[in-house]
């Protein structure tokens, strides 16, 4: 049992240390070195853990994929719960290395995801704001695909704007964000409710 024990922590601080060298350095740039010296253990015991850096790439991405799903739950108003998640993501990304890291491997170029968590995030947008056109929530004529992008690029994009890091103010800079896009792809009566988080 207490092998299983350090075993698991070990695993996991390789996976933490490998979303810290990926975020900060990215996928080609990072070594299996750095990665192990991050962890504090032998790149012998990484190998041992891990194939290589693909498989901790891998490993680190579907613990993101795990996260972010947990912040888009279903049910009430689809819009609503749409910009309460992109709160949730945001905050997420200011605040777990593994998620940023994440959405740093699926743009890195240099990687080949197999999991694409910002095609993921962009397919539950795209599902959310098709329930609220469904319902009625967007104004006429504004395409879910076309909004879903748009979000997509406003959430996931702020990471580029740096209100994530020290001092920044990523909350404000998502109210402001929204503060754009809702009045744009908001059926009117819908855009009379308190939608800041």
């Amino acid at each position: 049992m207490v092998k299983q024990e350090r075993a698991a922590r070990t695993r996991e601080s390789l996976v933490r240390a490998a979303a810290e060298v990926f975020a900060e350095e990215g996928f080609a740039v990072a070594s299996v070195a750095a990665i192990s010296e991050r962890a504090g253990v032998t790149p012998g015991a990484l190998h041992f853990h891990f194939d290589g850096k693909d498989a901790l790439a891998r490993a680190v991405e579907e613990r993101a994929v795990e996260v972010v799903r947990g912040i888009t739950g279903a049910g009430g108003d689809p819009l609503r719960a749409l910009v309460g998640s992109t709160y949730a993501l945001v905050a997420l990304l200011g605040d777990d290395v593994v998620v940023r890291a994440g959405f740093v491997l699926g743009a890195d170029l240099a990687h080949r995801s197999r999991v694409d968590l910002r095609a993921q995030w962009r397919r539950w947008a795209e599902e959310s704001l098709g329930s609220a056109a469904r319902a009625g929530l967007l104004a006429e004529g504004v395409p879910a695909p076309d909004a879903a992008r748009l979000v997509v690029a406003a959430t996931v994009g702020l990471e580029d704007l740096d209100p994530l890091g020290p001092g920044g103010d990523a909350p404000h800079a998502l109210t402001r964000i929204w503060s754009v896009i809702l009045p744009g792809i908001a059926a009117p009566r819908t855009q009379e409710t308190d939608w800041m988080v």
